[in-house]
């Protein structure tokens, strides 16, 4: 958030691409916005959680798919012997947080049995309404098309009407 880690130097900015290195071009693609903040931001929510006794399972819930990310990024773009450093380093913070989880296990095993033993593999309607899926996905995609095409027909209708028919005239042909 404040600039500090991810991005590249001038020099490297007028570096050709393919005279970057892999975790170069990344560092720079993840000093990128929303990017950039949404990780920020969830990190810090996540250590919050984590640091807080009553929120602490909801952090450590947090963390797993949040380091798993970063641990998958540092396995394809840092150099081997940078990536084998934080594979160590993350593996140690997953192991920590797995401390954690079996920390509250009775907890998790509240959930466990309310998300598992209540499952029913039998289906409840019939096949039919489940082969209607598909079309009633595509229906919902057109109706959320709608609006928007509406409202580009008021505002604009000739140009509209003239994309529908351009739209048109590449699926006859």
């Amino acid at each position: 958030m404040v600039d500090s880690q991810f991005g590249i130097s001038e020099a490297e900015l007028t570096t050709p691409l393919k005279d970057l290195s892999l975790f170069r071009v990344s560092w720079y693609m993840f000093d990128q916005q929303p990017f950039k903040v949404f990780i920020s931001i969830s990190q810090i929510i996540c250590g919050s959680l984590l640091i807080i006794n009553r929120t602490a399972l909801i952090g450590a819930f947090l963390f797993l798919p949040i380091v798993t990310t970063i641990l998958l990024i540092d396995l394809t773009f840092m150099p081997l012997t940078m990536a084998n450093a934080f594979a160590w380093r993350l593996s140690f913070y997953i192991l920590l947080d797995f401390m954690i989880l079996w920390h509250y296990k009775s907890k998790m095993e509240v959930i466990w049995n309310e998300v598992w033993q209540s499952v029913n593999t039998k289906f409840k309607y019939p096949i039919w309404m489940y082969l209607l899926l598909p079309l009633v996905a595509v229906a919902i995609e057109i109706a959320g098309i709608l609006p928007k095409a509406l409202f580009y027909f008021i505002l604009n209708p000739e140009q509209t009407w003239s994309g529908v028919q351009g739209i048109i005239n590449k699926i006859i042909s």
